[in-house]
């Protein structure tokens, strides 16, 4: 436990001192400036002991689960096994790595841009573990792991972001203040509901809740609560350092008791009998498939659940921000990220994305929905165009802000190569070769992590596509409609011949995933394989026609208004010529 805890405190600290220099402390057109020398000397500090501390959790997490000396697992062959068959061990190796990466570039870190990138994977680094947490033995899987790591991420945040500003002067601690307090404003939300849900999954109604496990979560929730209301109460009548201080010290608190209560798991009202699917899969095995419930069922995912409902708070902050400057934000394209939203979140947690577990058809569907149908729908409603209008600038003219620090991604050459028509062309279509003619699809499918992380890869390989296709936000590359359509057509017959090759095929891809599960409905595996093949194909072709009709439409008003400009020059022209002829005329007659 202390390794544990350890751990999460050197990591949080990491955390803090990246946001810090990602978002905080003053810079000069995106470099790092004189005042962040305490605070890059901290972080690589700070990132070293993280390394240390993470081998040592992962050595005394083997010893646990051993119920072992950690003298008598420290074998080679021990460790080895721990980490490359064990799901556990192959996430606190990740965390181990991720820890690596932050120290060695910590060193060379020059501008608040690569603080981004670092801070991306230290958060991926410190949520890896919380996957094989006691949450997941649990009922409502997806939605216990999904809150739980909101919650940790949220709770860095928060903790990180107070944390950092006692390595800052005072006359810097006052200049970011009111950054930090949008922050934790925001992160202390996102910690209250996320540890709500989280509790609730644990415990539900049952009497558990009067036990000690129950009283520590409750401590946890009003200590978090208490924190929220003293520091809103305080904020303007005390110092910055003080405030800071009591926050850190109540959360500090709060973060043990959470490495406390994530050392057990709460009592059953009686015994459970195994569940083999749930066991394997996160939920239970749903009844056999009708309109009804796949249409109206509900299994939440709680990590995507929450990004969702995170971008949506931000699109509508944006909406409403332009609003109060009495600019209008079309209608049609607030509709449009709606339906979008609503599409992704239908294929994670709606009955779509519950039966997607148990049958390939439907996972298939699924797909469908998540790669080509919901990324047209948010691409359509010009996300980053909102962003850039909306996103705050630099506190001086010397800094880029947000919004700067977003042209900047925008521009850079990791998105120019991204966004080349090729290499997206190749990640849309390229990665169903990958995914399903290799063993990466049984693979994934196997764990929540592996599950979700291919959702997320759906989604992002969409959005991509789609942004260089049809996309109305700026874009590094000018891609003539011409191409588009070229690729569009070419994006159609990979996918025609994919879904034949699958539909010809004679054997199971799934790595025996299907089988294992034994579902008592549909039990013709090789026939629900080649029905989602079919399925895919039919889908597929009807979002690249969409496409295909938006970008013809994009062409025509393209040239319209190409053909509108070269009119007014034309006639500029005509009446510059009139006037020099004019000018001659009136010279002859003098």
């Amino acid at each position: 436990m202390i390794f544990e805890i350890a751990n999460t405190v050197i990591a949080v600290s990491v955390v803090g001192a990246l946001i810090s220099l990602a978002f905080l402390l003053p810079e000069f057109n995106g470099d790092l400036t004189e005042v962040a020398d305490k605070t890059k000397k901290f972080l690589l500090n700070a990132s070293i002991l993280w390394v240390f501390t993470s081998m040592g959790n992962f050595i005394a997490t083997l010893a646990q689960i051993f119920d072992s000396a950690i003298s008598e697992v420290i074998r080679v062959n021990v460790i080895r096994s721990f980490a490359t068959q064990i799901t556990l061990g192959k996430l606190l190796i990740f965390q181990i790595v991720t820890a690596l990466l932050v120290a060695f570039f910590a060193r060379r870190l020059k501008k608040n841009g690569g603080a981004v990138w670092l801070l991306l994977i230290a958060i991926l680094g410190v949520v890896a573990p919380v996957f094989q947490s006691h949450s997941s033995s649990l009922g409502s899987h997806g939605l216990a792991i999904g809150s739980l790591v909101i919650h940790v991420i949220a709770l860095c945040f928060w903790v990180g972001t107070v944390g950092a500003l006692l390595l800052m002067a005072d006359d810097v601690r006052t200049q970011v203040f009111s950054r930090v307090s949008a922050i934790a404003l925001w992160a202390s939300s996102f910690v209250l509901v996320s540890g709500v849900l989280n509790a609730w999954t644990r415990l539900r109604l049952s009497d558990a809740w009067l036990t000690s496990y129950g009283l520590l979560i409750g401590l946890k929730v009003l200590l978090t609560l208490a924190v929220v209301v003293v520091a809103a109460r305080l904020r303007k009548g005390i110092g910055v350092k003080h405030l800071a201080s009591f926050e850190l010290v109540t959360l500090a608190l709060i973060v043990s008791i959470g490495s406390v209560l994530n050392r057990f798991t709460p009592i059953e009202d009686a015994p459970q009998n195994f569940d083999k699917v749930r066991e394997f899969v996160g939920i239970s095995m749903p009844q056999e498939p009708n309109l009804s419930r796949v249409f109206f069922e509900y299994e939440a995912n709680g990590l995507i659940l929450g990004i969702l409902i995170f971008v949506t708070a931000l699109y509508i902050r944006g909406v409403v921000a332009l609003s109060r400057r009495g600019v209008k934000w079309p209608v049609g394209r607030t509709i449009s990220f709606a339906i979008g939203i609503s599409l992704l979140d239908y294929a994670t947690s709606g009955g779509l994305g519950l039966y997607a577990h148990f049958s390939f058809q439907y996972h298939m569907i699924a797909h469908m929905t998540l790669s080509m149908i919901a990324p047209i729908a948010i691409i359509l409603s010009a996300p980053i165009t909102l962003a850039l209008r909306t996103l705050p600038i630099g506190r001086t003219k010397e800094e880029r802000g947000l919004r700067g620090l977003l042209i900047r991604a925008l521009h850079s050459k990791p998105t120019a190569i991204w966004t080349h028509p090729l290499v997206a062309l190749a990640i849309f279509d390229g990665s169903l070769f990958a995914l399903y003619f290799t063993p990466l699809f049984g693979n994934l499918m196997s764990s929540h992590f592996g599950h979700m992380a291919m959702d997320l890869h759906f989604i992002a390989a969409g959005l991509l596509f789609f942004h260089v296709i049809v996309g109305i936000d700026p874009n590094p590359r000018r891609v003539h409609h011409l191409v588009r359509v070229v690729l569009l057509l070419g994006a159609m017959s990979i996918h025609a011949f994919f879904s034949v090759a699958l539909m010809s095929a004679n054997q199971l891809i799934d790595g025996g995933y299907y089988a294992l599960l034994d579902r008592p409905w549909a039990t013709d595996l090789l026939s629900d394989q080649k029905v989602g093949a079919a399925i895919g194909w039919a889908m597929g072709e009807v979002p690249i026609v969409i496409a295909l009709i938006a970008t013809f439409i994009q062409w025509m008003r393209s040239d319209a208004r190409e053909a509108n400009r070269a009119d007014k020059r034309s006639a500029i022209d005509l009446a510059e010529y009139n006037e020099y002829l004019q000018k001659l005329s009136s010279r002859e007659d003098k």
